[in-house]
């Protein structure tokens, strides 16, 4: 599972707002957000980078 939106409720952003930092396109950072679509390596990546975060934050699993 994405943590997309706890990540963005947390630091209260919008779908915009991250769109904006990370150059994510909205749709695709709403899709994440309501884990509609599982993104690429490279668009975690894009996000983990303009939300200041590591990747690794981004992601819920129990191999952390």
């Amino acid at each position: 599972k994405i943590l997309l939106a706890d990540i963005m409720y947390k630091k209260n952003m919008s779908v915009r707002q991250v769109s904006m930092l990370t150059g994510v396109s909205r749709s695709t950072v709403s899709r994440i957000a309501n884990n509609q679509i599982s993104p690429t390596a490279d668009t975690l990546e894009c996000i983990a980078k303009g939300l200041g975060v590591h990747i690794i934050d981004l992601i819920d699993s129990p191999y952390k």
